[in-house]
C-alpha cells in the first residue's frame, strides 16, 4: 500500500472510531440525564393534579392531560373554587410567599360570588365542576352537554334568563345576553381540539366530588 493510500485508510478509521465511540457516549444514562427531553404534559398533569384520581375506567392520558390543561394552562380553580380565602390550603398560599398546596375540600367546587355585572342584576357565581354521584362532571353532565357549554358559553342551566317585560327577577339586562354564560371566558375555549375537550372532560370526571349547595339551587350536587 502506498504511503498517501494508507494515511487516508488510517484517517477514515480514525474518524469512524470516533463516531462510534462519541455515539456510545450521547447514549449513556448520564448524557441522556443532561440532555433529556422535557416531561410531556400528561406527565405534568399527573404531578400537579392537586387531589387524589379515580382512573378506574378512565383514559390515563387524557386524565394527565386534562389535568395539565385545567390546573397549570386555565388555572380553573382560580375561578371555581369558593374564593382566594379558601382556594389554598392552610400554610400553602403562594401570594404569602409560602409553597403553593390547593385546599382539596374546595378545589373545582365553585361558590365564588363575582357579584353583579354593570348592568346591576343577580351576583354571578361559579358553577361546581366535580362529578356528582353518576361520576360525570359538573352535576352529572354528558359530554356533549360539556361539548356544547365549552364551545358556545350555553348556560344549561339557565340560572339567569335575559330580562324581558314578565321577567324582571333573577335575570340579565340587555346587552347581556342570559343564555350564555357570563364572566365564564368561554370564547377563548371555543378552539379547543376535540382531544382537549375530551381529556379536559375526563378529567373532571376523574376528580373527587364536592357536595353542595344545598337544593333547591340548580347549582346542587349530590355526591352520594
Amino acid at each position: 500500500m502506498r504511503p498517501k493510500r494508507y494515511w487516508i485508510y488510517a484517517i477514515a478509521v480514525i474518524a469512524f472510531a470516533a463516531i462510534v465511540i462519541a455515539g456510545k457516549f450521547i447514549s449513556s444514562p448520564r448524557v441522556q440525564a443532561q440532555g433529556a427531553s422535557p416531561q410531556s404534559p400528561v406527565e405534568i398533569g399527573f404531578k400537579t393534579a392537586p387531589v387524589p384520581l379515580n382512573l378506574e375506567g378512565k383514559n390515563r392520558r387524557l386524565v394527565g392531560l386534562g389535568s395539565y390543561l385545567v390546573n397549570d394552562v386555565a388555572s380553573c380553580d382560580d375561578c371555581h373554587s369558593d374564593g382566594p380565602p379558601s382556594q389554598f390550603a392552610a400554610g400553602g398560599n403562594p401570594y404569602f410567599g409560602q409553597s403553593k398546596r390547593i385546599n382539596p375540600l374546595t378545589y373545582l367546587g365553585g361558590g365564588r360570588d363575582f357579584g353583579p355585572l354593570p348592568s346591576g342584576g343577580p351576583d354571578i357565581v361559579s358553577r361546581n365542576l366535580t362529578p356528582d354521584y353518576t361520576g360525570l362532571p359538573e352535576g352529572g353532565r354528558s359530554f356533549s352537554e360539556f361539548y356544547e357549554i365549552m364551545t358556545t358559553g350555553m348556560d344549561l342551566d339557565h340560572l339567569h334568563p335575559t330580562c324581558t317585560a314578565t321577567i324582571t327577577t333573577n335575570c340579565l339586562k340587555p346587552p347581556f345576553d342570559g343564555d350564555l354564560l357570563q364572566i365564564m371566558p368561554w370564547p377563548s375555549y371555543t378552539n379547543l381540539t376535540m382531544d382537549d375537550l375530551r381529556a379536559i372532560y375526563e378529567y373532571l370526571s376523574a376528580i373527587p366530588c364536592i357536595a353542595g349547595p344545598p337544593a333547591p339551587s340548580p347549582l346542587n350536587n349530590v355526591c352520594e
